[in-house]
C-alpha cells in the first residue's frame, strides 16, 4: 500500500494496545523523518523510549496508551514553518497507516512542557502526532469522541470557490481533502479555481490552521490526477 491508498484507510486513533512500537515498523519513519529534516530545515523526532512517553501528558483522558510520538519542531523564524510541518507530516501519518499504524494530530491536548524531545535554540515544538499500534476496530469511547468530531466536516464543494467549471482533476483532489484531518475536524481550508488557477486560502484564528492547510494541500496533491506541487503561503498556487 503506498501514501495515496492510505487516505482511504487513515483515521484519527486515540486508544492504542499498550506495547512499544518495534524496531522494523519504526525504521521507515526514521528513515522519511531523516530525509524531511534535511530537505526541510525541520526538526521532526519520532520518540519511542519508555523515559521519554511516561512523561508526556495528554489532556481530558481522550488518550490510552501512547507508547510513541512524532515532535513536530522546526525554526521559529521560518515563515511557512506551520504549513511544512502539516505537510510533511501528514506525509508520515499516511506512512504509519500504510504499515497497519496509528495515529492522531494534537495541537493542544497535551502538556507542551511535558513532552521530552530535543529543541535547539530558535526552534518550537508546534504539535505532536501519537503514533502505534492499534486494534482493527474502535472501541466504544473512541468511536463516540469520532462521531463527535466527524459532525464538523465538509464535503468537497463547501470547501471549493469558483464560478467556473470545475476540472475534473481538481474534484479528484478535493475528495481527497475530504478525508484530510483537521484540528476539530473544522477543515478552514478554502480553495479557489479562477482563470486557470487554483489556489488555497485559510484565514489563521487559534494558529493551528496553516498546519491545517499543509495537511490538506498534501491531500490534495496525492488525490489530483495531474502531476503537479504547491507553491509555500498562504494564497499560493498549485503548479501544473
Amino acid at each position: 500500500m503506498n501514501t495515496r491508498e492510505a487516505i482511504n484507510i487513515r483515521c484519527s486513533r486515540r486508544t492504542y494496545l499498550p506495547e512499544y512500537i518495534r524496531e522494523k515498523d519504526a525504521k521507515p519513519l526514521f528513515q522519511m523523518i531523516r530525509e524531511i529534516n534535511k530537505e526541510q530545515g525541520l526538526h521532526l523526532q519520532l520518540i519511542t523510549d519508555e523515559g521519554n512517553i511516561s512523561k508526556i501528558k495528554m489532556s481530558y483522558g481522550m488518550f490510552k496508551n501512547v507508547h510513541g510520538f512524532i515532535a513536530m519542531a522546526g525554526r521559529k523564524d521560518d515563515p511557512d514553518l506551520k504549513e511544512k510541518l502539516g505537510y510533511y507530516g501528514e506525509k508520515l501519518v499516511l506512512l504509519a497507516a500504510a504499515t497497519g499504524l496509528g495515529t492522531c494530530w494534537v495541537g493542544s491536548t497535551y502538556k507542551k512542557d511535558s513532552c521530552v524531545c530535543d529543541l535547539e535554540q530558535g526552534e518550537s515544538l508546534e504539535a505532536v502526532i501519537t503514533v502505534g499500534y492499534v486494534e482493527a476496530d474502535k472501541r466504544t469511547k473512541e468511536k463516540m469522541i469520532s462521531s463527535f468530531v466527524k459532525k464538523k466536516g465538509k464535503k468537497a464543494d463547501q470547501m471549493l470557490k469558483t464560478e467556473e467549471k470545475i476540472p475534473d482533476w481538481i474534484m479528484q483532489g478535493m475528495e481527497a481533502v475530504e478525508k484530510a484531518p483537521s484540528a476539530l475536524n473544522a477543515q478552514p481550508v478554502e480553495f479557489r479555481w479562477k482563470d486557470g488557477k487554483f489556489t488555497a486560502h485559510v484565514k489563521v484564528k487559534n494558529g493551528f490552521e496553516e498546519i491545517d492547510m499543509g495537511i490538506a494541500k498534501l491531500h490534495f496533491e496525492l488525490g489530483a490526477e495531474k502531476t503537479g506541487y504547491w507553491e509555500l503561503g498562504n494564497g499560493a498556487e498549485f503548479r501544473y
